[in-house]
């Protein structure tokens, strides 16, 4: 699973299977860096069916390599939650205990 934005929307006439009424988009990927969610994009952009309805420009949960539904489903990323905050705690081995 990995945390992206929503960056575009992707139009098709025409989609195999169960996923004609499934939306698709484009999700970037996003850079988290040690403690931080910076923001800044992290490899490629992919498409992937939009099961949570998320809009442009909002921060998503992307299941990556396997979408929801059949075994045989086409997909390969699915946008299955919209974010609505992100806290992230310094690693075990540097924080004391009190």
């Amino acid at each position: 699973m990995v945390i992206a934005r929503v960056i575009g929307d992707v139009v098709a006439a025409r989609k195999a299977g169960g996923r004609q009424f499934r939306k698709a988009v484009l999700v970037q990927p996003l850079q988290l860096d040690g403690t931080n969610l910076d923001g800044s994009p992290r490899g490629r952009a992919v498409v992937a069916f939009n099961a949570a309805d998320a809009r442009v420009g909002e921060v998503v949960l992307v299941v990556r390599e396997a979408a929801p539904g059949a075994a045989d489903s086409p997909g390969d990323a699915a946008v299955i939650g919209v974010v609505d905050r992100v806290e992230l705690f310094p690693a075990a081995a540097g924080a004391k205990d009190k």
